[in-house]
């Protein structure tokens, strides 16, 4: 969720709790203010009544007579046991002029006048309706919410937006920043003291990147030539020697063979690692219009004679063109190391036979054993079982080169065979 629409979604909770406290303040209190006015209203009318009681005069109402607000009845003194003088209450009372029952403030005082008589007034007077009032409150807040929301929401998303506007600019920049590439530098005028160090600090880690993306690049360039001289001078003095086996017996010439293959294996080893490090730095930006189908015709045809002591035959299904654009030497090395990888695991007198369609290719081979550890099969240095001449690396590197081009790879073992398929589709 972007970090407006979070924003945008707790001032809605908080509005929301706001206004509904508010609005239950508000009616609690309108209503205590209404009925202490009405409250005072009824006791002066009763202390006026009671007065006129006190005084000997006769009052309309006793007897049980209904005047139009008040009552005034005797009462033994054994209902005054445990009475408060007076108590307000709300309740219905019967309207005679209107022939229905309304919301009244009634209060009820007892008193005793000279000759030692007990009476309980009632007095009484037409009120709010509070149900009325209460709806009309919250018909009241809830168009004050809504209009508050929407305007709050509107300044909240237009002001954040103004804002935030050097963030955004920043996630771009970052977004399209790649390491060893020229990148636009990032110019954002900015008066906000967090975002102007954000920036700095995203200026100073994109630095310290290219530093340590140079210092690598030279250190791998160095050590793989450095590298190469002595073990082309250590494969140069064993092919001297076997060149002139003269003092040399037949077991020392196997032990030297021995130390050739192990030195062809370094070989390998050192330029298959220094691709890999080339492909992860991204030191391959030429691209141009491949076709993988004469590509892998080429190379199929290359490895099916050098593995022919092992009975394998290379087939090809094309389907239709398939011209992908990229590096040419990534696109040999992917053709390559998936066809070369099929016929060394292959198993013996098996095929090998790739389907090329408009958007994707398979190449699939005879399996020798069970599926591979579907997992970890790109790994570095991850064989299901060791093969000579394998170095380990060569479906890192069709995993690296496809994770450059964000293409997709999938392994499945299907009716005992290896399948690899890569799919250039978006």
């Amino acid at each position: 969720m972007k970090l407006v629409y979070r924003i945008l979604l707790h001032l809605t909770w908080v509005l929301t709790l706001l206004l509904a406290g508010w609005a239950a303040l508000f009616y609690f209190t309108l209503v205590d203010e209404v009925n202490d006015e009405v409250d005072n209203a009824l006791e002066a009318r009763a202390e006026v009544i009671v007065k006129r009681v006190l005084a000997g005069r006769v009052v309309p109402g006793t007897g049980g007579e209904h005047s139009s607000d008040y009552l005034l009845r005797e009462i033994p003194a054994e209902e005054t046991r445990g009475r408060s003088d007076e108590r307000y209450s709300d309740e219905k009372i019967y309207i005679a002029e209107r022939d229905e029952r309304e919301e009244a403030r009634v209060l009820r005082k007892t008193f005793r006048d000279a000759g030692g008589h007990w009476y309980e007034l009632t007095v009484m007077t037409p009120s709010i309706e509070k149900d009325d009032l209460a709806e009309a409150i919250f018909y009241g807040i809830l168009y004050l919410y809504l209009f508050l929301l929407v305007t709050v929401l509107l300044v909240t998303v237009v002001v954040l937006n103004r804002t935030m506007r050097p963030l955004y600019a920043l996630l771009r920049w970052l977004d399209e920043y790649r390491i060893g590439q020229p990148t636009p530098p990032l110019e954002v005028e900015t008066s906000v003291v967090e975002f102007r160090r954000l920036n700095e600090a995203a200026i100073r880690s994109a630095e310290r990147a290219e530093m340590s993306f140079e210092r690598q690049k030279q250190f791998i360039g160095n050590a793989s030539h450095e590298m190469q001289t002595p073990l082309a001078v250590c494969r140069n003095r064993l092919e001297m020697l076997v060149d002139d086996p003269r003092g040399l017996s037949e077991e020392q010439l196997g032990e030297i063979v021995k130390v050739q293959h192990t030195l062809d294996y370094l070989v390998r080893l050192n330029r298959s690692l220094l691709l890999l490090s080339k492909i992860d730095n991204g030191q391959f930006p030429e691209m141009e219009e491949v076709d993988l189908g004469a590509l892998f015709r080429r190379t199929g045809e290359d490895l099916e004679e050098i593995y022919a002591y092992r009975g394998m035959h290379f087939t090809l299904r094309e389907e239709a063109p398939l011209h992908v654009r990229m590096n040419p030497s990534l696109a040999g090395s992917l053709v390559a190391n998936l066809v070369k990888n099929a016929f060394v695991h292959g198993a013996q007198g098996g095929e090998v036979a790739v389907r090329i369609s408009d958007r994707a290719f398979e190449v699939a081979n005879t399996a020798a054993e069970g599926p591979l550890d579907a997992t970890r099969i790109f790994d570095r240095f991850y064989q299901g079982s060791r093969k000579k001449g394998s170095t380990g690396l060569g479906l890192a590197i069709v995993d690296a080169v496809c994770r450059l081009y964000g293409v997709r790879i999938v392994y499945a073992f299907r009716d005992g065979r290896h399948v690899f398929t890569v799919n250039f589709s978006k």
